[in-house]
């Protein structure tokens, strides 16, 4: 910001920080791209060598994967959290085109029809589809008087959030689906929204769960719970990975088995190890030690995100920051916990761990928004908004 705007503000040069980049929230984003490109490594090599194929040939797709993440990161922070609050419909809509368009022409993968695979490369437009939800949402919600919201903007919300929501459960993406209802609630609180209210966004939520469940379409959903609460009775069938996942970590014991060290990484007795069960792999091989300071990296990501929040000079800024951080932390709390086996299956990839270009570039520009916050915050602590 040059300082004839922010004298146009009624603001001197001094009122603002110096442009310093978080260099704690750049680091610890940068370690989980190495950590992942090691992990993904440890758990595809075996797969590879067995089926004679290339066994650094995942690890170097997400490679360059993280290397445009952190491209991804650079840009985002390099944009005006002012900008994005001016062009948020724009990318909303856009978002719900790409929802839109992926149902008519997509790929089925999983028995989800949620992907685009252009030469080879497949895009998933749910994943950028949480980011436009969020500077959205942000965006309505900002003008908000004494930290009061009118009904008139909550019932906006709800519409907002249920256009993707609807499109993202006809894929059917029941993960991506629960991640943006947490966060939208998560912001409307955030913003100020009264128990009355959030009672109203509960209320609906169990109206459409009753609706959908009365329909059938939650099948699948009721054999993911079933093979959760009863294992034993679903041990070769939906209950076998959250099984040998349990398995995997339990064996890695309090230091682990050593990198390359695992038996069941090195065996393939995962499906989807490099990408959902990601953390099967950190668990075995790093155990409980590594467990632990992967979780504590995303602490403290988590930590500068809250910490940007309060320090946001409008906000916007803040219910952006306070958005991603949910929308990490949810993120994390249950693909952690499906992995431990204390949460059913849903589908969550563990951000910047997973294998996935979709999800790590989307995440990599939330981060990078929220780093543009910080980087544009204020010292003065009247103009700093307040929390719910």
């Amino acid at each position: 910001m040059t300082s004839a705007v922010i004298r146009g503000r009624g603001l001197t040069a001094s009122a603002y920080e110096a442009r310093r980049p978080d260099f704690i929230l750049t680091g610890a984003l940068m370690l989980l791209g190495v950590l992942s490109v090691l992990m993904i490594y440890s758990a595809s090599a075996p797969r590879a060598e067995l089926l004679g194929a290339d066994p650094a040939a995942d690890a170097q797709k997400q490679a360059v994967i993280v290397f445009v993440g952190l491209v991804v990161y650079g840009v985002g922070s390099l944009i005006e959290h002012r900008t994005v609050h001016t062009v948020a419909p724009v990318m909303y809509v856009g978002a719900v085109g790409a929802l839109m368009a992926v149902l008519l022409w997509g790929s089925e993968v999983n028995n989800a029809v949620s992907w685009f695979s252009v030469f080879g490369f497949q895009f998933q437009p749910s994943e950028w589809a949480k980011p436009a939800v969020i500077v959205m949402l942000a965006a309505l919600l900002a003008p908000a008087v004494e930290n009061k919201i009118e009904w008139r903007r909550v019932l906006t919300a709800l519409g907002l959030m249920g256009v993707p929501v609807a499109l993202i459960a006809a894929q059917p993406d029941l993960g991506t689906l629960l991640v943006v209802a947490v966060l939208s609630a998560v912001m409307l609180f955030a913003a100020g929204a009264s128990i009355r209210q959030l009672s109203l966004l509960l209320g609906s939520g169990g109206l459409i769960t009753w609706f959908a469940y009365n329909q059938g379409w939650l099948r699948l959903v009721e054999e993911r719970i079933d093979a959760w609460l009863n294992p034993e009775q679903n041990a070769l069938a939906l209950a076998f990975q959250p099984l040998q996942s349990q398995i995997a970590i339990g064996s890695g014991g309090f230091s682990g088995r050593g990198l390359f060290e695992g038996t069941q990484t090195n065996l393939a007795f995962i499906p989807e190890q490099t990408t959902d069960f990601i953390f099967t792999a950190v668990g075995e091989q790093l155990g409980f030690i590594g467990g632990t300071l992967v979780i504590g990296i995303y602490a403290v990501i988590v930590w500068r995100l809250l910490r940007t929040a309060a320090a946001a000079e409008d906000r916007f800024g803040m219910l952006v920051a306070i958005g991603v951080a949910s929308m990490l932390t949810f993120h994390v709390f249950v693909n952690v916990g499906m992995t431990l086996g204390i949460m059913p299956v849903t589908g969550i990839p563990l951000p910047f761990l997973s294998a996935g270009g979709s999800s790590f570039t989307a995440m990599a520009f939330a981060l990078g928004l929220t780093h543009s916050i910080w980087l544009y915050r204020s010292k003065v602590p009247a103009r700093r908004p307040t929390i719910g």
